[in-house]
C-alpha cells in the first residue's frame, strides 16, 4: 500500500519532535510539571515514544497501533502544555496567547492520529 503524502508529515513532525528532546532536553525538562517524577527519564521516554511512533507510522502493519500510541501520548503529555500556560518559568519566552492557542491544536493532532487508526 503506498503511502499518502499527509502521513509522511506527520511521521516527520513525531520523528523530528522526538529528536529534539535529546537535542534540547533543558527545553523539555523544563516544561515537565513538577508533579511528575524524573523529569530527566520522561523527557527520554517520550522522546523514545515519539522517535519510535513516527517511524512506526510508516511501516502499513504498524500505522494503527502508533496513530493510537500518537493519540495516547498526546493525552498524556497536555498537562506540560497547561504548566507552560500557567507557570512562567516554563513559559519558555512564549506569549500567553499563543500557548492558549496551542491547547486545541492538540486536539487536531489527536484527530488527524484518529484518521490513521
Amino acid at each position: 500500500m503506498e503511502i499518502p503524502w499527509h502521513l509522511f508529515v506527520m511521521a516527520a513532525l513525531y520523528i523530528l519532535a522526538g529528536l529534539n528532546h535529546f537535542r534540547k532536553p533543558n527545553i523539555y525538562k523544563r516544561i515537565i510539571p513538577p508533579f511528575v517524577p524524573y523529569p530527566k527519564t520522561v523527557n527520554i521516554v517520550v522522546g523514545i515514544a515519539e522517535l519510535l511512533l513516527g517511524i512506526g507510522l510508516l511501516i502499513n502493519d504498524f500505522t494503527s497501533y502508533c496513530a493510537w500510541g500518537i493519540i495516547a501520548l498526546l493525552i498524556i503529555v497536555f498537562p506540560s502544555n497547561i504548566f507552560m500556560l500557567t507557570a512562567e518559568k516554563a513559559r519558555l519566552g512564549v506569549p500567553a496567547w499563543l500557548l492558549i492557542l496551542r491547547l486545541p491544536i492538540q486536539i487536531v493532532l489527536i484527530i488527524w492520529a484518529y484518521y490513521y487508526t
